[in-house]
């Protein structure tokens, strides 16, 4: 049995020829496909892969980091690519990395996954200034099962340095709302059964435990580390009130907030700020958390994974999702696009704003099937706000068609915004 490999959004980035004399750096969270998607980049006999998670290599190079250089000027001429997979395991290996670098640009092609930056920067690590190009691995989105044109997303600019790819692979299968609102969108577990992805998904949150938290000894005390996650994940997509977290998980706020800073530095979660442009009105200022994918939070805060847990959670996780959509598209485009959330002191709330170098676009998320225009009040509001800078406004929801709800708002189904 051969797995079928399916297009992702950076393939083009990661082959471009901007980035060709770079060391590419790819991180992303574990089991987004970071890995594959190397595996498909570079050709495999032409190329030696570093696994730091096989035991017998990560421990070689901690006791000898220089062996890495010798072994690596020691190839053969045939091979041009080196990938060194999870690199935050080894962090003294970037100074070998920047020496073989630096000594030959044109010999290698030099490739580095991380699921970690937490660990790079506790060490100090050499992160290669003006050696690199970073890409950020996301689960799937949907440009990668529509094969979209991100230009034509509102307010995008082209991505970095990359054409739509070419290349004649197939894109990611689609799958109805509620199995991606239930079981997320994580490569392996889209195209698993239905019937064993939920196993799959409560047993990620447990090996996470075990192998980035308890082996990366990034926290002391695993047990209220567990607490804080499961926290979270039932807080995931809300404004985080530290003070009302500590007092009902027992956990000290200091130590919440570095809990949450762990899950930014492992690429599982996400801040969403507040939109910071100046206006009439005051707004609030505590960010929202968002975890990086909506199957791993729902096993993650130990939600049954059936269907029928979508009648009361349904509304909270398309919200997410679309959240996480626009996080996922802004990472992609890279400088320039943002998201953000806007919500005033009297109350007044747009659930998103997406930030791009031409326009802002406010965002609204309903769980209805049939918008009415009374669902684009907020949405007016922040148009009426700013209007140099948004002229338009879109509803995401679960309706059949695109609805104009106002000159200015359209409703648009979750499947085509």
């Amino acid at each position: 049995h051969i797995a079928m490999f399916y297009s992702r959004f950076l393939l083009a980035s990661l082959t471009s020829r901007v980035s060709r004399d770079k060391v590419r750096i790819v991180f992303g969270a574990r089991q987004t496909g970071k890995t594959e998607l190397l595996r498909r980049v570079v050709p495999t006999e032409h190329t030696t892969f570093f696994d730091l998670d096989e035991t017998a290599v990560r421990r070689r190079f901690e006791t000898d980091p220089a062996a890495f250089g010798r072994e690596v000027r020691a190839l053969p001429v045939r091979v041009k690519n080196v990938v060194v997979d999870e690199i935050q395991k080894v962090p003294a290996l970037l100074d070998e990395i920047q020496s073989l670098y630096d000594a030959q640009k044109t010999r290698f092609q030099i490739y580095l996954t991380g699921s970690s930056a937490r660990r790079l920067r506790r060490q100090s690590a050499n992160l290669l200034p003006g050696r690199c190009h970073v890409f950020r691995l996301s689960p799937i989105c949907r440009w990668e099962t529509e094969r979209l044109d991100p230009t034509g997303w509102p307010g995008a600019g082209p991505p970095r340095g990359a054409r739509t790819s070419r290349r004649r692979v197939p894109p990611f299968p689609r799958q109805d709302l509620d199995r991606t609102l239930l079981l997320g969108n994580l490569p392996g577990v889209r195209t698993e059964p239905e019937r064993t992805a939920a196993a799959t998904l409560s047993a990620y949150v447990e090996n996470y435990l075990e192998e980035e938290i308890r082996r990366e000894a990034l926290v002391r005390d695993l047990g209220s580390f567990a607490v804080f996650l499961k926290l979270a994940a039932l807080e995931s997509g809300r404004q985080v009130n530290l003070a009302h977290l500590s007092q009902e998980s027992g956990v000290p706020a200091a130590t919440l907030k570095n809990y949450y800073q762990i899950l930014e530095e492992t690429f599982t979660g996400f801040w969403i700020r507040p939109y910071g442009r100046p206006g009439r009105k005051r707004l609030l200022t505590t960010p929202r958390f968002l975890m990086f994918d909506t199957g791993v939070r729902n096993a993650a805060a130990g939600l049954p994974l059936d269907r029928a847990m979508l009648a009361s959670e349904g509304p909270r996780l398309l919200e997410q999702w679309v959240g996480l959509e626009l996080l996922y598209r802004a990472a992609y485009l890279g400088r320039g696009h943002e998201v953000s959330f806007w919500r005033t002191v009297t109350g007044a709330e747009v659930d998103y704003v997406w930030q791009g170098p031409g326009e802002d676009v406010p965002i609204e998320v309903k769980w209805t099937a049939r918008p009415h225009p009374s669902d684009a009040g907020n949405l007016e509001t922040f148009l009426a706000e700013y209007p140099r800078r948004a002229r338009r406004g879109l509803l995401v929801c679960r309706c059949e068609r695109a609805q104009s709800l106002s000159e200015r708002v359209l409703a648009v189904p979750w499947d085509t915004f």
